[in-house]
């Protein structure tokens, strides 16, 4: 007399589907689950969680308009070279805006130093008129 074996069949006779062809499915399918946590206490809300998780593939995902990833500076290599650029574009018209605001400042500066030597120049002439009057009058 036989027994009847109690081990189930493998997936592959029968009709069943293996891991593989699920995950084939999900990936192009795709897949979300979606959820909500809230806290209240008295009716009054203290917290909500709001959880979405969307299971697809890569060209899936970009059909359905999903494509954070290739923005994210922490995710993508060409993200990063471009928040670079811009921001050394930023810093570039930065230090011109200070260098013409210095050179403007400098400019200012160059007629008051004239001023100033003209003035040193003429209280010199004016003490030495003085030196050589004083001389005059002891030698007088």
């Amino acid at each position: 007399m036989t027994m009847p074996s109690r081990m189930p069949e493998p997936y592959g006779q029968g009709g069943g589907a293996n891991l593989a062809d699920i995950l084939e499915r999900v990936l192009d399918k795709g897949i979300v689950i979606a959820g909500d946590i809230r806290i209240n206490l008295l009716d009054i809300e203290l917290l909500t969680i709001k959880l979405r998780l969307i299971v697809c593939s890569v060209d899936k995902a970009k059909e359905m308009g999903i494509d954070w990833w290739e923005d994210d500076p922490e995710l993508s290599s060409r993200a990063r070279s471009k928040e670079l650029t811009r921001e050394n574009t930023e810093l570039r018209a930065h230090v011109a805006e200070l260098e013409e605001l210095e050179q403007g400042r400098a400019e200012r500066r160059k007629p008051a130093r004239r001023k100033v030597e003209q003035g040193k120049t003429e209280q010199g002439k004016t003490e030495q008129g003085k030196t050589e009057r004083s001389k005059a009058e002891e030698s007088a």
